[in-house]
């Protein structure tokens, strides 16, 4: 009986952290969120300032003290902390 429910009162997501673009899939309403897979940080901290399209506009056009970086190179996490920042 208990399973019949169980999908009522949770939200099922996969997160998918492509190196080009992230994607977030919500069950039942499909992909709810596709952003470029770029953060710009603060230089020297994990001090997130922008993420997705908005850190991939600044990539190459930063003033020195922040950073637009890919934190997924090759399909895999480069950059554990920013990743994980950026997730927030």
């Amino acid at each position: 009986m208990f399973e019949q429910f169980k999908g009522l009162f949770s939200n099922d997501i996969g997160i998918d952290l492509g190196t080009a673009n992230s994607l977030v899939y919500v069950r039942d309403r499909g992909i709810v969120l596709r952003e470029p897979s770029v953060v710009a940080i603060q230089a020297g901290t994990t001090n997130v300032l922008a993420v997705g399209e908005e850190a991939k506009r600044m990539l190459g056009r930063t003033p020195g003290n922040i950073v637009a970086i890919r934190p997924m190179k090759d399909g895999v996490i480069a950059d554990f902390e920013v990743t994980e920042s950026m997730l927030r």
